[in-house]
């Protein structure tokens, strides 16, 4: 994850789309489980100043870096636990049939995987939660960015499926974590999203 944890896209079109997939990955891993040691400790020592000034995203990654080395390990955990785990429901969903239709595992989900059965993608038996977990996601728009196969990983199938399974949600639920009042480190992580989001979707709509 080194190039989105410099957030350095550099000038030529290959840089830029590998810092896009690598934030997508960076985002899925920050949201899939409490942060390991090792990802935290990258993040530490990350890059805070992009290449040209007045760039979109930097004072939003500059304030992730910053919580990131102000909180422990444990402390960002322990925000993990209170705002994504617990037993029951939890303080915020992180699934995106629970924004689009109030209710886990609906129509939303079914959507998805008929999107990713075209695709030829699935879920990975090991993965407990269900696919439209913004970790999934995320994951998936990396794959659609940096995979090999041209047929599948190319703008056209990341403007569709950013368009129907990630812009329609994604901001609200940056929305509810920023709206948390125990969010520190993933309100940072919020806001952070939520620009880039916004950034995603005006690339893909300059595209149409």
């Amino acid at each position: 994850m080194t190039s989105a944890l410099n957030l350095d896209p550099g000038s030529s079109a290959l840089d830029e789309e590998t810092a896009r997939a690598e934030i997508y990955g960076l985002l899925s891993a920050l949201f899939y489980q409490p942060p390991e040691p090792h990802l935290l400790a990258q993040l530490r020592v990350a890059v805070t100043e992009a290449p040209a000034p007045g760039a979109y995203l930097e004072a939003s990654w500059r304030e992730v870096v910053a919580r990131a080395r102000e909180m422990s390990d444990q402390a960002i955990a322990d925000e993990f636990s209170t705002l994504f785990g617990g037993v029951g429901k939890p303080e915020i969903y992180l699934f995106g049939s629970h924004y689009l239709s109030g209710f886990l595992n609906e129509k939303p989900l079914v959507r998805l995987r008929d999107d990713l059965a075209a695709l030829g993608l699935g879920r990975d038996e090991a993965m407990r939660e269900t696919e439209d977990h913004i970790a999934y996601v995320c994951e998936v728009m990396r794959y659609l960015i940096a995979g090999d196969d041209v047929a599948v990983a190319n703008l056209t199938q990341q403007g569709a499926f950013f368009a129907a399974h990630f812009q329609p949600w994604a901001p609200a639920l940056c929305e509810a974590v920023m709206a948390h009042p125990r969010a520190v480190f993933y309100r940072s992580l919020a806001e952070f999203m939520a620009a880039f989001v916004s950034v995603e979707a005006q690339g893909f709509d300059l595209l149409a």
